[in-house]
């Protein structure tokens, strides 16, 4: 178990390395070609996004990873019991976006262009469920190279389908730009699902897979992915009320409108993605835990367990510290080297120490996940959110401009962390006497 999980880290740290460098060529890409202003306005529906693509998967990728990991359920049964739900799911988001789209755009993010931007999501979310509920599969039995390899060629045809695209549609307006650069995502939500597809078992065929669905195994991942939903949902919820209470409250401050696009795409579209960018380490790190975390602890391996648990949060924050250091030293030098500009050094300067505590949050909270512990992630999560907004509110009325959100940002990653620490600690003490620092 201990050589597949090292094995599973290393192919998921190598495909992320791979995947981050050709997210970053995309995010070069856009910022060169849709500059300060454009990649503004994108920044403001990205939020909405991410809420609408948390609402529509309803924690099914990870309730169906943990319950495959366990190994104590027929996986073609977890997997004709899965599709109705995320269905009906996805069929009333449909709805609900088209209906919103107006309000939302109009009224919540003062900004007409973005209607049709948020009309597109509509159509992408049901790809992006059928994807994500592939790979949690592939997670599940500890089979990571599908995963990275989709990915990639995911990566890959969204980068040249926007090189050859983009040029044609910077010739209309920002809004059918804004559009396009959504809809890629249907294209390479279909690639990758593709190429899922063909590294399932030969047993996995479609008339296999068509059963009728087990009422123990709905109301299984239902209860998983019910407390991993809210926790997203208030973590997207948060985050998609950032943009809107920045504008408006900072507008009632004597902000322009223009300043607060442009300063909020400098820290959301060149500094948070720079400080970010190591982060694939702890991610696959974590991705790697899951299952066997998962695992471990049906079968109450607890001393195995918490070893794992340790170094998963050793490695991550190990490699924090070097590339913290980076950013602290050399800021200027980095973001002119990956997006041409030297807008947002002194935003990079302040919140890069946060984010070395940042790095070691997401083997932590994948722990409680697999651990079934899934109502206390949403606590934190909910703890974190709200304390994060209140301070949005105090520092944008003391005009402290978008330096409200570079100083809510930072505070709030130092709770949501000391209380996951705490809550993991807690955990593994109450199983076993091995102390977890």
């Amino acid at each position: 178990m201990k050589e597949k999980f090292i094995k599973s880290t290393l192919i998921l740290v190598i495909g992320g390395f791979f995947t981050k460098l050709l997210g970053m060529i995309i995010k070069i890409i856009m910022t060169r070609y849709l500059g300060d202003d454009g990649i503004g306005m994108y920044m403001m529906i990205l939020p909405t996004f991410t809420l609408l693509i948390c609402l529509s998967q309803f924690g099914m990728p990870i309730a169906f990873s943990k319950l495959v990991a366990e190994d104590k359920f027929d996986n073609k049964r977890l997997f004709s019991s899965i599709i109705p739900i995320s269905f009906i799911i996805n069929l009333i988001l449909i709805i609900l976006i088209i209906f919103s789209s107006k309000f939302l755009s109009y009224n919540l993010l003062n900004n007409k262009k973005l209607y049709y931007s948020i009309i597109c999501m509509a159509l992408v979310v049901p790809f992006t469920t059928i994807s994500s509920i592939c790979r949690s599969y592939f997670f599940g039995i500890q089979r990571m190279l599908p995963h990275v390899i989709s990915n990639i060629l995911e990566d890959l045809f969204r980068l040249l389908i926007m090189i050859f695209g983009l040029k044609y549609f910077l010739k209309y307006d920002i809004s059918i730009v804004l559009s396009f650069l959504i809809l890629i995502n249907i294209i390479s939500e279909v690639i990758s699902t593709f190429v899922l597809v063909i590294f399932l078992p030969n047993k996995f065929s479609l008339k296999s897979i068509i059963k009728r669905p087990s009422k123990i195994y709905i109301n299984k991942l239902m209860y998983i992915g019910f407390y991993n939903t809210i926790t997203r949902l208030i973590g997207s919820i948060g985050y998609f009320f950032e943009p809107i209470i920045l504008t408006n409250f900072l507008i009632l401050n004597g902000f322009s409108n223009s300043y607060i696009i442009r300063e909020y795409g400098i820290i959301s579209g060149y500094v948070m993605p720079l400080l970010l960018m190591p982060s694939f380490f702890s991610v696959a790190i974590s991705q790697a835990l899951l299952p066997v975390v998962s695992h471990e602890y049906s079968i109450g391996n607890m001393k195995s367990l918490t070893k794992k648990i340790k170094f998963a949060v050793f490695i991550s924050t190990s490699i924090g510290i070097f590339f913290t250091t980076l950013f602290m030293i050399f800021p200027s030098v980095l973001l002119k080297l990956i997006y041409n500009t030297n807008s947002g050094v002194l935003y990079v300067k302040v919140l890069a120490p946060f984010l070395l505590i940042h790095y070691m949050e997401a083997p932590l909270v994948v722990c409680l996940d697999a651990m079934g512990l899934g109502k206390i992630n949403m606590k934190i999560i909910f703890i974190s959110t709200i304390s994060k907004t209140i301070l949005l509110f105090i520092f944008s009325y003391l005009k402290l401009g978008l330096w409200s959100l570079v100083f809510s940002t930072g505070i709030n990653i130092i709770i949501s962390v000391f209380l996951c620490i705490k809550k993991v600690r807690q955990a593994l003490l109450s199983y076993c006497s091995t102390k977890f620092i």
